[in-house]
């Protein structure tokens, strides 16, 4: 059996792998039972898709929070937290600490980015 080596480690938020699972089922077509699990997954929890995902991303990253970094934005955007106290709860499992100033400014722009997805959805 072949011993595959890890090149990199990187974080990659629940969007990107939604959107390479696709990639892969098209070229593969059907899949195994922990392959299907992780859709399944995907699908009931990914909120953003790939292009509302980025334009988040980059809108976070607009706002220049010190020491907030872009592992700390795919959480974010994993999780889409609405108030300030879910986003302190999200970041609690970082040694990361972000003043209530940047973290009402993070909040704003997750409520924006909220009604676009619902009506999205409601279109669909």
């Amino acid at each position: 059996m072949a011993k595959p080596t890890i090149i990199e480690e990187k974080e990659v938020p629940m969007f990107i792998v939604k959107q390479e699972f696709k990639k892969i089922n098209k070229r593969e077509g059907e899949s195994n039972f922990r392959v299907q699990k992780t859709e399944e997954y995907l699908n009931t929890f990914t909120i953003l898709s790939l292009k509302t995902g980025k334009e988040f991303i980059e809108k976070l990253q607009k706002l220049k929070i010190p020491r907030l970094q872009e592992k700390h934005m795919y959480k974010i955007a994993d999780i889409m937290p609405r108030t300030v106290e879910e986003l302190k709860v999200v970041m609690q499992g970082y040694p990361l600490t972000i003043n209530n100033d940047n973290l009402k400014k993070i909040s704003k722009v997750v409520v924006k980015f909220l009604p676009e997805i619902k009506e999205k959805k409601e279109k669909k």
